[in-house]
């Protein structure tokens, strides 16, 4: 397996035809391809804190994590070239969420720690300004938000 750069619009064409439960997301920071002989088999998507009060300049969020069925350590490469690019770009950390029902295993590979639950909203996860209208792509419920943190970033 190789990492390698691609647009955005690629990881957004690869999110929209493999996730099993989200959409690509809108914008990015960068975007990280994983492929395998060749082919595309997943992607990365780094951008800016979806919440508000996370978005303080020195935090960046990974998006979308996508990796095609039956690739071993593909999801821990992913998160962790997105953690160290992060890092070469001056980002005091990088977050991101998951599902209560995933275990973890690929964040904790790549140094990421569980750092609580993201509560959801009376109104759930849809506002105004960010549509979340179809369920089956945006689940409903807490989330669990993992982080890395480098010298001199805020806990």
């Amino acid at each position: 397996m190789e990492l390698t750069p691609i647009t955005l619009r690629q990881a957004q064409a690869f999110v929209s035809e493999n996730h099993r439960h989200n959409t690509a997301p809108q914008g990015h920071k960068f975007s990280i391809g994983l492929t395998e002989d060749g082919e595309l088999i997943g992607v990365c998507i780094v951008g800016r804190p979806t919440a508000r009060h996370m978005d303080d300049g020195h935090t960046a969020e990974v998006l979308r994590v996508c990796v095609l069925e039956g690739k071993p350590n593909a999801n821990s490469m992913l998160y962790g070239a997105a953690a160290r690019a992060c890092k070469a770009m001056g980002y005091k950390s990088v977050i991101t969420y998951t599902l209560p029902e995933e275990s973890g295993a690929s964040l904790r590979a790549a140094g990421f720690v569980a750092e609580g639950k993201a509560q959801k909203r009376a109104n759930g996860w849809d506002t105004p300004a960010r549509r979340r209208s179809l369920p089956e792509k945006y689940p409903e419920g807490e989330k669990i938000r993992w982080r890395i943190n480098w010298k001199g970033a805020k806990p």
